[in-house]
């Protein structure tokens, strides 16, 4: 029953992600990453990772799509005239994601250690799943968090240069 569960919250998602690059209104796009986004969050709490689904959905199916649609209703994005969809980025995508798919399939990952050792029922039990992934981010993962940081900061101030209008 898990495993059909599973199937159809993974068709919802990769039909609501060929949707978001293929609607032609960017409302309808940013409406169906909302769905592939809290499809990602029924993905985490079926890995019995509360705590990432619940981060899924108020940072990215919360925070993230309300400037998504604010910068598409300042930039008047929903009433220009847009050129109709490219049928190669369609079928590129459609590609990538099935050599994904083969990539996942025959290729196995390695394992998943902290700096304890490796990460069980057990450990998360006993120390916590936020307490790991602080300790992951900011010990084995800290440059790329720094990264992060610096892209988002200059993002927002390209938006402030895109909004800010000449008298």
């Amino acid at each position: 029953m898990e495993l059909l569960f599973f199937y159809l919250v993974a068709l919802v998602a990769v039909l609501s992600g060929i949707m978001v690059i293929t609607c032609k209104s960017p409302i309808n796009s940013a409406i169906s990453l909302v769905m592939t986004f809290f499809c990602l969050a029924i993905f985490y709490v079926m890995l019995h990772a509360p705590f990432m689904a619940a981060i899924q959905i108020m940072v990215y199916a919360g925070a993230i799509i309300v400037l998504i649609i604010f910068v598409i209703m300042l930039l008047n994005l929903g009433t220009a005239v847009q050129a109709r969809t490219s049928h190669c980025i369609a079928w590129g995508s459609v590609v990538g994601a099935l050599m994904m798919l083969l990539a996942m399939t025959f290729l196995k990952g390695g394992e998943t250690t902290t700096v304890q050792g490796e990460i069980t029922k057990e450990v998360v039990a006993q120390v916590g799943h936020t307490e790991l992934i602080g300790q992951a981010m900011f010990t084995n993962f800290l440059l790329p968090f720094e990264i992060a940081s610096i892209l988002l900061l200059v993002a927002i101030v390209g938006a402030v240069v895109l909004t800010k209008r000449e008298v």
